[in-house]
Parts: C-alpha cells; sequence; structure tokens
C-alpha cells in the first residue's frame, strides 16, 4: 500500500510519504475506486492499475499522511535520498554547508523514518531547480523541518556536488518476538499505536528477507508458519528497504516466525547462500578481509545460514563492501555454531587491498527431496520443514518452473517431465524458475496437489574396470598396462536402480563401439589377445527406456596401456 501512497503524496506535490491508516468507511454504500498495482514511479494515480467504480459496501477508506515540505528523492526507498525542501510551490536542494546533523534528525523524524544513518554532499546526484536559500539551525527536537530557525547563507553559492543527501535507518516499526532474540520470532508491525501480527499467504521467504534486512539482523535463516494467530497480509517482493514499503491487505492471513543470523551476512550474491561476507561490527557492517577468513571458517558461515558446504571462497569475488573492514582474523575449528563463537585475533597487517573482500558460496542446504521414483532424480517432491518431511504442492501453470528448480537445485540436470502427484496434497509453492533453491520461492499456506518430477540425470555414473584371468595386467605410473598377447576383459556395471538397458562400450581412439544387454545390471566386453591397437580410453555408457523417456549416463574414462611381452 506504500507504493501507492507514495504516488498519491506525489500527485498532490506534498513531498514524502509518512504513514498511512485505514479506517471505516462513513456510510456505507458509498462508490469509490479501488487501488493497486502502483509500482510507485507513477506520477498520478490514473497511470495505477484500477477496479472499479464499485461498491466499497464494508471496505476501508485510506487515511494518508504527506510530509508536505520536505521530500527525500532519488535514493533507494522512503528513508533515503536527496534533500528537497518546498519553496514557493517548487522544490529546492539543500546545500551541504548550510545542514548538519541536527537537521537531519529532523528531516528523518519528519518523514516517519529513524536516526540519520549518513549525510553527505552529492550522495544522491544534484537537483534540476533551485537551491534553498537559506541556512538551517535546528536544536534536533522539532516536529517539522520548517518549524527550525533559520538564517541567511554566509555564501550566497552552492558549487556543484553539494546538495546534500541524507540516508536515514529504516523507522522502527517491525519486530520480532517469542525467539529468545531481536532476530528471531514471529512477525510484528506497529499500526495504529499497536503492535500487530503480520501474515502471509505466500512471499514467505521475500517478507523474511525485508524483515531481517530491516532489524540490521543479517541474512534469513529459515521461515516458518507462526502460531494459531492471524494477521493482515503482507506482500513483498524482497527488494524493499522496509516493510511499510510491500503491499499490503486487510485479509487476515497465518502469522510466520522468521529467523536471521543476527551478525553476519552474504551480500551481492545469487541467492540466500552466496554473496560477500559481512559482519556486524557496533551497529554496522564490514566486509571481511580473504587473507582473515579461511575454509573452516567459511563451514562456520555457511552452517549459521543454514545452508550447505562451502563451495567456492575467493577474494573479490561479490564485489568491495562500501563501508569498513573486520579487524581482526577468524580462527574458527569449523564445528562452532555462530561465527562470533570463534576466537580471533588481531591481524598481521592491518590493511586490506582492493579486490580482497572475501566472496563465499555455499551449497544450497541439504532439504529437498524427490521420493518413490528409485533414484534421487525421479520422485514426488518433499520439502524438508520444521523437522520432517512434507509434500511440496503447486498449481498447473507453475509445474515446469518448480521442477526446472528442483532439478537444479539437487544437481540433477535439467526437467524431462513434471507431472501431478498422487492424491497427497500439500503446501503451495510458486517459483518463477531463476531462484537458486526452493526456499526462495513464494510459498502458500493452501494445500495444493503434489508433484512428480522427473529430471535428465535420473540414472546414476556407472562403473568400468579391468579384469584379466591370465594375469596380464599390472598397475602402471598413470594407468593399467596390459602385457601383449594377453586376453583382457572391460566390464561396465551400474546400480540396480531399473530393470534391463544395455552398455555401450566406446574407444575414443577409433570409432569402434560394442553394445551389449545389461545382465543383472553389468556386461562384459572380452578382448582375445591384447595388441597395440587396443591402447586408449574407453567409457561405459548405460542406455534405459523409463517413464516413457530415454535416458543415459557415461562413466568415467579407462585409460590402458599396452607394453611389451
Amino acid at each position: 500500500m506504500m507504493r501507492e501512497v507514495k504516488v498519491v503524496c506525489r500527485e498532490m506535490d506534498c513531498g514524502n510519504p509518512v504513514s498511512e491508516s485505514r479506517g471505516r468507511l462513513i456510510e456505507d454504500g458509498r462508490r469509490g475506486v479501488r487501488l493497486y498495482r502502483c509500482r510507485g514511479h507513477e506520477s498520478s494515480i490514473r497511470q495505477c492499475g484500477r477496479g472499479g467504480p464499485g461498491v466499497c459496501d464494508g471496505e476501508y477508506y485510506r487515511h494518508v499522511t504527506c510530509s508536505e515540505s520536505v521530500r527525500l528523492v532519488d535514493g533507494a526507498g522512503l528513508c533515503s535520498g536527496r534533500v528537497e525542501v518546498k519553496s514557493n510551490q517548487s522544490w529546492a536542494s539543500v546545500c551541504e554547508a548550510d545542514f548538519d546533523r541536527q537537521d537531519a534528525e529532523v528531516v528523518c523524524r519528519d518523514v516517519g523514518c529513524g536516526a540519520p544513518a549518513a549525510l553527505q554532499g552529492g550522495l544522491y546526484g544534484e537537483g534540476e531547480g533551485q537551491t534553498w536559500d537559506k541556512e538551517f539551525q535546528c536544536k534536533g527536537k522539532e516536529s517539522l523541518l520548517l518549524d527550525c530557525d533559520t538564517s541567511d547563507r554566509e555564501n550566497n553559492t552552492c558549487l556543484p556536488g553539494n546538495a546534500v543527501g541524507l540516508t536515514c535507518s529504516e523507522p522502527d516499526d517491525v519486530r520480532l518476538v517469542g525467539g529468545g532474540s531481536r532476530c528471531a520470532g514471529g512477525v510484528e508491525w506497529y499500526d495504529q499505536g499497536e503492535w500487530r501480527t503480520v501474515g502471509t499467504l505466500s512471499d514467505v521467504m521475500s517478507i523474511a528477507v525485508v524483515v531481517c534486512r530491516q532489524l540490521g539482523c543479517g541474512s534469513t535463516v529459515s521461515v516458518l508458519p507462526g502460531n494459531t494467530t492471524r494477521g493482515f497480509g503482507v506482500s513483498c517482493s524482497g527488494s524493499e528497504p522496509s516493510l511499510r514499503e510491500c503491499i499490503r491487505t486487510n485479509e487476515l492471513r497465518p502469522g510466520l516466525t522468521v529467523i536471521c543470523s543476527e551478525s553476519v551476512r552474504l551480500v551481492d550474491g545469487a541467492g540466500l547462500c552466496s554473496g560477500r561476507v559481512e559482519v556486524k561490527s557496533n551497529q554496522s557492517w564490514a566486509s571481511v578481509c580473504e587473507a582473515d577468513f579461511d575454509r573452516q571458517d567459511a563451514e562456520v558461515v555457511c552452517g549459521e545460514l543454514g545452508c550447505g558446504a562451502p563451495a567456492a571462497l575467493q577474494g573479490g569475488l561479490y564485489g568491495e563492501g562500501e563501508g569498513q573492514t573486520w579487524d581482526k582474523e577468524f580462527q574458527c575449528k569449523g564445528k562452532e555454531s555462530l561465527l562470533l563463537d570463534c576466537d580471533t585475533s588481531d591481524r598481521e597487517n592491518n590493511t586490506c587491498l582492493p579486490g580482497n573482500a572475501v566472496g563465499l558460496t555455499c551449497s544450497e542446504p541439504d532439504d529437498v527431496r524427490l521420493v518413490g521414483g528409485d533414484s534421487r532424480c525421479a520422485g514426488g517432491v518433499e520439502w524438508y520443514d520444521q523437522g520432517e518431511w512434507r509434500t511440496v504442492g503447486t498449481t498447473d501453470w507453475n509445474q515446469r518452473d518448480v521442477a526446472a528448480l528442483v532439478c537444479r537445485q539437487l544437481g540433477c540436470g535439467s526437467t524431462v517431465s513434471a507431472l501431478p502427484g498422487n492424491t497427497t496434497r500439500g503446501n503451495g509453492a510458486s517459483c518463477s524458475g531463476s531462484e537458486s533453491s526452493l526456499r526462495e520461492c513464494r510459498r502458500t499456506y493452501d494445500l495444493r496437489p503434489g508433484l512428480t518430477v522427473i529430471c535428465s540425470d535420473l540414472l546414476v555414473q556407472p562403473d568400468i574396470f579391468l579384469t584379466d584371468p591370465m594375469g596380464g595386467v599390472f598397475r602402471g605410473h598413470q594407468r593399467p598396462e596390459m602385457f601383449r598377447g594377453y586376453n583382457f576383459t572391460i566390464t561396465c556395471s551400474t546400480q540396480p536402480q531399473y530393470p534391463g538397458g544395455s552398455f555401450l562400450l566406446t574407444f575414443t581412439s577409433s570409432n569402434r563401439t560394442q553394445i551389449q544387454p545389461a545382465v543383472n545390471h553389468s556386461a562384459a566386453f572380452l578382448f582375445p589377445a591384447a595388441d597395440d591397437s587396443h591402447q586408449g580410453n574407453y567409457s561405459c555408457v548405460y542406455d534405459n527406456y523409463v517413464f516413457s523417456h530415454n535416458f543415459s549416463s557415461e562413466s568415467e574414462l579407462l585409460s590402458l596401456t599396452i607394453t611389451g611381452n
């Protein structure tokens, strides 16, 4: 709803949105227009998607408060941007020299945000219009910027690059309760003088990302359904800087419980399990130098964030942080639960060269599986949630996206088929297909039909090995060696997943191939007398027709050398 409020304040030329609340219509049967799907950049509410006119019987009106005389523009959200003041019905930027910390405190309060976090000329570009010609002299306690005293500016010029930019912290209107920490618990939002439960039918991971970010609590570790308490619905994309910028509905939805990492996070990565490592230090975030962070430290961070084992660790992998650098060297043993439980020591060299902010990629958590298909890459989709495996359900139109994500997360290749599962129904998952793991998809609490997925890497990799009945094989320095004139056998085998199938033996030094049916899941290829033409690389390809599709899997290479008698 805050996006729609932002458009209303802009169209009325009333600065930034400060708050919005709801109340009953004064009289039932009043006709009106329902606004929805504003993106926040529109210049008029007419550019938003609309419903109506219709009867608002039993619905609510919206009460909007705008800042009226001050606004922050060109920032990342409602609480950051270039400071502009309304002067003679037009907006004027403010020179950095005329604006200090106490002035910033008043502006942040005026626009409904938290305390000032950053104040700098040119931080959010230059305004196109005029420059405010006064110097503010706030004491910091005023409610509105225009309540502050002003004085004539000593120097009537403001050089380029000095239009003051301000970043305020997000408002203290969200909290997590009942989790034993300010970074864990049920989500509540301060609204109209009281704390209210936040609920949703979907978007659980997106909401959690926004909440952890707003609270300064690092990365999201897990999201669970809340207790039986229901709250007003919220829908977020995950990119919003605060919860109040998400879409809000008045329908009651199940609450949710969020657990954040609190003291460590991964930023600028492709998902929840990759990014630049940052540690919380004195209420701000600091990047970590590659020289101060090793594989055991990475194991602790991946575990703390609910991810799998470390997969990549490299300086500059996810860019450089804009803030400070952590001034200690971590000395984890790899078994700690939290990074800040690890020992630290003073850094030998107090500098961290550019390009050395450590980036970390963890594998995705082992919280998804396919069951009932005689392969880890085929079967009904299940998700490990709250200590047990649960069926994942989905709608017909989203089956392929969910299936593609599951196959990718399991390392099972691409999707071959996605079909409705058995009669078991499960909590719905809605994916775009671009997520790195299923837990990043939107999750709904309504029961949907289960889903059976078959991935391309259905068959396990077959084995290939060399035997001989006459003792002509011995192990060379690099690979097996075979005496000339001796017979030998190359055997292909696979695990007993599915009956039938065949083995193709390929010889990379020529176009020769041999095919045999799989008997008891193996096949033996006999060579009567070894000679130089048999030297080279061999591989086994296992083919089988299952689930109405052809599948194949290739073994590793077997390199064979032919040597003297």
